[in-house]
């Protein structure tokens, strides 16, 4: 389940607000362009999709450098540790 803060690194994955607590209302945007409340609620029911898409695509980018590579993710592990 989504939170405030989750809905808004979809929403401004730049940053430059500070929220405080989870509510629309607890949002200060400082250095990006504000959204609305409905933009904010709205994002909560697109957050989970987005997230999939952006884990799925993190997927295919590992395997593929690994395919590349040669190895396995153990043996990525094992040079990383």
């Amino acid at each position: 389940m989504a939170d405030g803060g989750d809905v808004l690194s979809m929403l401004i994955p730049q940053g430059g607000y500070i929220l405080v607590g989870n509510e629309y209302e607890g949002i200060q945007f400082l250095e990006c362009e504000p959204i609305t409340k409905a933009q904010f609620d709205a994002g909560f029911a697109q957050y989970d999709a987005w997230k999939l898409e952006q884990d799925a695509t993190k997927a295919t980018t590992k395997a593929a450098l690994l395919t590349r590579l040669g190895i396995t993710a153990d043996e990525a592990k094992l040079l990383l540790s």
